[in-house]
This record gives C-alpha cells, sequence and structure tokens, in this order.
C-alpha cells in the first residue's frame, strides 16, 4: 500500500481551515460533551462506581491504591 505523509505546517494550516471549526453533521448531541453544557448544571456523581459495586465481593487490590496524607 502506499503510505501518506503529511508534515508539520500543512497540518498546522489545515488546524484554521473552515471545515476543522464545524462538528460532523452526524454527531449526537450530548450536553458538556459533544456541545456546551448548560450553566447551572453540575456533573453527576456515579453512585455505581465499577470498584465500589453492591453485592460485588471485595478483590482486595483496592490497598494497592490507598494513599496515606
Amino acid at each position: 500500500g502506499t503510505r501518506i505523509i503529511y508534515d508539520r505546517k500543512f497540518l498546522l494550516d489545515r488546524r484554521n481551515s473552515p471545515m476543522a471549526k464545524t462538528p460532523p453533521c452526524h454527531l449526537p448531541n450530548i450536553p458538556g460533551v459533544t456541545s456546551p453544557g448548560e450553566a447551572g448544571e453540575e456533573p453527576k456523581a456515579d453512585t455505581n462506581s465499577l470498584n465500589h459495586q453492591e453485592g460485588k465481593p471485595s478483590m482486595g487490590d483496592d490497598a494497592q491504591f490507598e494513599m496515606d496524607i
């Protein structure tokens, strides 16, 4: 196959193109990720994180990441 190699100047010039300033046409609307979030909106804490799920026995790996302050 053919490998296409772009130099640094070419890529930096593409950063200023109008196409780079517009989002893709079929991008889903996710507030705070793909579109600006609301000003009064605060991120919600995930109550069921992967390391602290209820009913799941502890593997004992948590002690490895604990830090004494």
